[in-house]
């Protein structure tokens, strides 16, 4: 048996996208849990290789949903990047328009797709917490989907992503779901970003939902207005639009439909 699938990439982040919507992926993966069969799809070494692996379902309440999940095989509430590719991907494969609704975890979400630049709207973030302290280091919290860490440094690169990052993922001030990590440089015409993510349990390219808690966060403490440019750790950059009262939030950026495949039923074994 083979399965379709697509591989889209937005400021680094990559995704693995297959249209699910007759049931293929769940008929692909048999009896094998759908957790083990995300993980080895999106494996770097034995699989495609991703960040995540999105799934095209239908819904009741919008035009499509999906189904998220991290390379580890957990699932997320949200993704920003993720949306991005999945909007243009639904899009261009006309299984919805190039304004839509997605039914996601976290809510219904708008998105907008023009060619290979893809905006959509978050939920309205939630549990903002300035100001914490966790071993030492002031800590900013936001919910823009998913939860979100930040934390200000006067220079990105020279960060220890990893060990800093794991440290603040797991602490038990957010537990029991964790936490990602963002790093956040703030400079004259933007900031600089680059973020632990639960689920990959390292660094990313980039994150959506962690550039926009970054730039709500930084926006808040030092009085940027919007839209505030992001440059991720893959060099791109993405914008962050908001209003005062964070009702209206949007991420917009560029994606790359990298290639299409055909996955064989011995990626999971």
């Amino acid at each position: 048996m083979k399965l379709k699938f697509a591989k889209l990439q937005g400021t680094g982040n990559d995704f693995v996208i297959i249209n699910n919507l007759a049931g293929e992926f769940d008929r692909f993966r048999g009896t094998l849990p759908v957790k083990e069969a995300v993980k080895r799809i999106c494996s770097r070494r034995t699989g495609v290789g991703a960040d995540g692996l999105i799934l095209v379902e239908d819904s009741t309440v919008a035009d499509l949903s999906w189904r998220f999940y991290n390379a580890d095989g957990s699932t997320a509430e949200m993704c920003g990047n993720g949306m991005r590719c999945f909007a243009r991907f639904v899009y261009e494969e006309g299984l919805a328009p190039n304004e839509m609704r997605v039914e996601t975890l976290a809510g219904v979400v708008e998105a907008f797709v023009y060619g290979p630049i893809v905006k959509v709207g978050l939920t309205k973030p939630r549990e903002l917490a300035l100001n914490l302290k966790v071993d030492g280091l002031t800590v900013h919290f936001i919910n823009t989907g998913v939860p979100h860490a930040v934390i200000f440094v006067e220079r990105a690169d020279a960060v220890n992503v990893k060990e800093i990052g794991r440290k603040v993922r797991f602490h038990p001030l957010f537990a029991p779901a964790g936490t990602n990590v963002n790093f956040v440089e703030v400079r004259l015409d933007r900031i600089v970003v680059r973020t632990y993510e639960r689920g990959v349990e390292d660094e990313t390219l980039a994150c959506g939902t962690g550039s926009v808690a970054s730039a709500l966060i930084a926006a808040k403490v030092f009085k940027l207005s919007s839209p505030v440019e992001v440059e991720v750790r893959s060099g791109e950059r993405l914008k962050v639009h908001f209003d005062p009262k964070l009702s209206r939030v949007y991420l917009e950026g560029g994606t790359k439909w990298i290639y299409d495949g055909l996955l064989r039923r011995e990626v999971l074994q």
